[in-house]
């Protein structure tokens, strides 16, 4: 029998994720390289492990639908930003992440308190471009760490095109919900 007590485990995980953004970020201004990509593929485990936990054994929290997005956010915005202002990553990579995430947030908001929707899920494409993101900015760092890595400058458009082509998904399911919403209310 599984404790009750055990279901914040992923809502745990999801906190020290926050906390290793700090150093991460750190890190990567610092030029430490290495120690930033070890503790971001931490971070990211971390994440497939709190998702797993509460999906396995629905293990889900009010407080977790908020932690977990504000974990990989905090962790996807802030190493891009850093990666970008150091010179490894394009400015139009950086404002397609920025504006998804924007939109999404804005959303989400829009839909939680005009039409008092519950906290929208992640669809298929949203998930696919985070993992996406995350692979891209490991391998990002790693070809920093690793320069026998050779990325393909094709790399940034195509994580482009999937964060571009998620936020077309998220802006057509929002304007067909909101628009039902908006007729039921009416």
């Amino acid at each position: 029998m599984i404790k009750p007590y055990l279901i914040f485990i992923p809502n745990l995980l999801s906190l020290i994720r926050i906390g290793m953004v700090y150093p991460i970020l750190l890190w990567i201004a610092n030029e430490e390289f290495f120690n930033a990509l070890l503790l971001f593929i931490l971070a990211s485990l971390s994440d497939a492990l709190d998702g797993l936990l509460a999906r396995r054994f629905n293990w889900h929290t009010a407080l977790g639908k908020i932690l977990d997005p504000i974990a990989d956010k905090a962790l996807l915005i802030g190493t891009i930003i850093i990666l970008w202002i150091s010179g490894h990553i394009p400015l139009a990579v950086v404002i397609l992440f920025l504006l998804r995430d924007i939109l999404i947030l804005v959303g989400a908001a829009f839909q939680m308190t005009v039409y008092e929707a519950s906290t929208p899920s992640p669809n298929f494409l949203g998930k696919l471009t985070t993992i996406s993101q995350i692979i891209y900015l490991a391998l990002i760092i790693g070809q920093i760490v690793l320069p026998w890595i050779i990325l393909h400058p094709l790399l940034h458009f195509l994580i482009a095109a999937i964060t571009l082509l998620s936020l077309i998904s998220y802006a057509k399911e929002w304007l067909l919900s909101t628009a039902s919403l908006h007729n039921e209310k009416t």
